[in-house]
């Protein structure tokens, strides 16, 4: 018994099949559009160029990042440095003064900025070559010091964003995968691997959508975040590719796979 579709792209005209092809193509490019407005969305909440998961994690759980500089002076860096000058520079990165008493002409011989550059630019400047220097870590400037001075405290979205975000796109997003998982049932291609990946896809799209709730109490969920995310992208795209694929090529090329 054939357990070909009832109806087949293949056989509906052309011209339907070219309009299929075109909102499908539309369908993806509009996906694609969004994978880069994701990237700029959550680029730099870490005030870091690049996104990374600390991006991620901040905008749904939210990051308490302390400062490089207190991190390598709580750890004994530098050695060389006198312990009240160790003191004096942690009491100024816990302040609220950070950028104003960088530079402060009234702190004198105790001013951040001297400090810096008694104890530290042998080591820290860009032209450094020696072993055991760091080019890759200037302090030579504020613009320098300031990207490594400052704690960074990301505060997650609140429950109402999410809530709204979620509402508009969950139910897009599992139409758009219904609709292509029908159209992609209806292709010469075989339908059990449609249905495998349609059915990762939705598992994907289901994981990425109950993590952002988990992810505001356990910051770890963010890579399910991720990977749900990647697994419905990347099953969309194959669907919709298939589709397209289906639609262009003659009818006569490919026989049907069950």
């Amino acid at each position: 018994m054939s357990n070909s579709p009832t109806m087949s792209l293949r056989a509906l005209p052309f011209l339907y099949r070219v309009g299929i092809a075109l909102l499908v193509v539309t369908l993806l490019g509009g996906y694609v559009v969004s994978g880069f407005y994701l990237r700029v969305h959550y680029d730099n909440r870490d005030e870091t160029p690049g996104l990374s998961m600390n991006d991620i994690i901040g905008a749904y759980h939210g990051v308490q990042t302390p400062s490089p500089l207190i991190e390598a002076l709580e750890s004994g860096h530098p050695d060389t440095i006198e312990e009240y000058e160790r003191a004096s520079l942690l009491t100024w990165l816990r302040s609220d003064r950070v950028s104003q008493d960088y530079d402060n002409l009234d702190l004198g011989d105790e001013a951040p900025s001297e400090i810096i550059a008694m104890s530290c630019l042998d080591c820290h400047t860009r032209g450094a070559t020696e072993e055991g220097t760091y080019a890759e870590v200037p302090l030579e400037y504020w613009d320098d010091i300031q990207k490594l001075a400052v704690s960074k405290d990301i505060k997650p979205a609140g429950p109402n964003i999410i809530a709204t975000s979620q509402h508009a796109h969950a139910p897009m997003m599992a139409v758009v995968l219904i609709v292509l998982g029908m159209l992609g049932s209806m292709t010469r291609f075989s339908k059990g691997f449609i249905g495998v990946v349609v059915s990762i896809a939705a598992a994907g799209l289901l994981v990425d959508m109950a993590s952002w709730w988990i992810t505001r109490e356990i910051a770890a969920f963010a890579y399910a975040i991720v990977v749900g995310g990647m697994l419905y992208a990347a099953g969309t795209m194959l669907v919709g590719f298939l589709v397209i694929l289906d639609c262009i090529l003659p009818a006569g090329k490919a026989d049907p796979s069950s």
